[in-house]
């Protein structure tokens, strides 16, 4: 039989099959994750952490020697970042002695993303800088009769943050239009928020490639950008709590940073049977 080892974990429920391939040996075609990642057939999850030395990527041109975070959404695309995903990998490399606190450096296709062990299976990762695009564009969605007003923003990867009411009303199964196609031609993750406090929010979110997940890090980061700006609070640093279904996180917004901090937990370990995926 054809198995490969696999753990299973996930930060705030945005939850991640984790396959070690250290020499960059396996190839994972988009079929494949798709099969490991349903939820009846396969494993389940939101996405694929494969965890490979920065070598063996041939678009990574920084330090030879680092682990590289290769993030594949559940349908089997490939992604440029996963900030849950950044957290529950450092978790990985930690128990398994591939890495030791309290700083790891990890390789992502949206660069370098430093990674701070603060104990009790907490992480905070510098998640770079965040970019909010005053060109609003419109976003439609199943349970609100209107359009509503999001801000384009840039986390390394693209999002698209709207503020609503009601986040019950929303029908996530379908996945959110918005205005000016060209704007995202790979896609966009769509957060929508309700404001809490002064510096408190919840959200729910429609990742590109794998629907409503229960959190999405870099969509809360893009959420807490976002409503910093239309709250008009410029001073920095300022530090927001973003609410998801599956928890909590902080979100630090500085100049020219940002810092997301959460927790990240392993929940099994195993071998997958390719041969029946």
């Amino acid at each position: 039989m054809n198995r490969i080892d696999f753990a299973k974990g996930h930060g705030t429920e945005n939850d991640f099959v984790i396959i070690p391939d250290p020499d960059g040996k396996l190839t994972l075609t988009a079929d494949r994750v798709a099969a490991i990642c349903d939820r009846h057939a396969g494993i389940g999850a939101d996405g694929i952490l494969r965890v490979v030395r920065s070598q063996h990527v041939p678009e990574w041109q920084g330090d030879p020697e680092l682990w590289f975070m290769d993030y594949r959404n559940a349908d089997g695309s490939i992604a440029e970042m996963c900030g849950n995903g950044v957290r529950v990998f450092a978790h990985y490399l930690i128990e398994n002695d591939l890495a030791a606190p309290l700083v790891i450096n990890i390789a992502t296709r949206a660069g370098l993303r430093p990674t701070e062990v603060l104990g009790d299976d907490r992480y905070r990762v510098a998640m770079g800088p965040v970019t909010v695009d005053s060109e609003q564009i419109g976003v439609t969605v199943g349970g609100l009769t209107a359009e509503v007003v999001a801000f384009p923003v840039q986390v390394g990867n693209p999002h698209a943050v709207a503020f609503v009411d009601d986040l019950e009303e929303l029908e996530l199964w379908h996945a959110p239009r918005w205005t000016h196609q060209d704007r995202f031609p790979d896609g966009v993750n769509v957060e929508f928020v309700r404001r809490l406090g002064p510096h408190h929010v919840s959200m729910r979110v429609f990742e590109r490639g794998s629907g409503e997940t229960r959190s999405c890090g870099t969509g809360t980061v893009a959420v807490a950008a976002a409503a910093a700006v239309a709250a008009g609070q410029p001073q920095r640093p300022l530090t927001y709590r973003v609410d998801v279904p599956g928890g909590s996180v902080e979100v630090e917004l500085r100049d020219r940073q940002s810092f997301l901090t959460g927790p990240a937990v392993i929940v099994a370990v195993g071998q997958l049977d390719l041969d029946r995926i």
